[in-house]
């Protein structure tokens, strides 16, 4: 179906009311308002494109912006090369060597005790074993608190 000549029937219609409307103000003395969206603006009619106007930043504006960031940039480079290094605490020779020689000493004492301790004997890897009268104890226990759970839930749904 062709809508144009319909939507141009109604841009007519349209235009008349507007023009009814400027000219009982005008006989009235009140100052006509703006309207709303202007003619031709991107939600006349239920346009939805852009027009295309809005804010824009002049090349100068950018580059004025660019400059900015190179020189924080540069500022924020310079303050880190200016800190000079943290001199941390360092171990001299002689004493890495100590310290060397006592965990090879703590290691060697450790391996002499393991070796004098006796041996514990290792637990099968068998399946336990319980008593039938025990497995029948649980089994029961078991089936009361289902038939708990089975009341509660039935007494809670009615």
């Amino acid at each position: 179906m062709d809508f144009q000549p319909i939507l141009s029937d109604l841009r007519s219609e349209l235009d008349r009311i507007q023009q009814a409307i400027t000219a009982l103000e005008a006989l009235d003395g009140t100052p006509t308002p703006k309207p709303a969206q202007p003619k031709g603006s991107a939600f006349e009619f239920g346009a939805n494109k852009p027009t295309g106007r809005g804010r824009h930043m002049s090349a100068a504006g950018r580059a004025r912006i660019a400059a900015a960031a190179r020189a924080r940039w540069a500022r924020i480079k310079a303050a880190k090369a200016a800190k000079p290094a943290k001199a941390g605490r360092r171990i001299s020779a002689a004493g890495r060597k100590r310290i060397a020689e006592a965990a090879k000493k703590m290691w060697a004492q450790r391996r002499k005790e393991t070796a004098a301790a006796p041996k514990k004997a290792k637990a099968s890897a068998g399946a336990r074993k319980m008593s039938p009268a025990a497995r029948k104890r649980i089994g029961e226990a078991m089936r009361k608190r289902w038939a708990a759970r089975k009341k509660a839930a039935k007494a809670a749904s009615a």
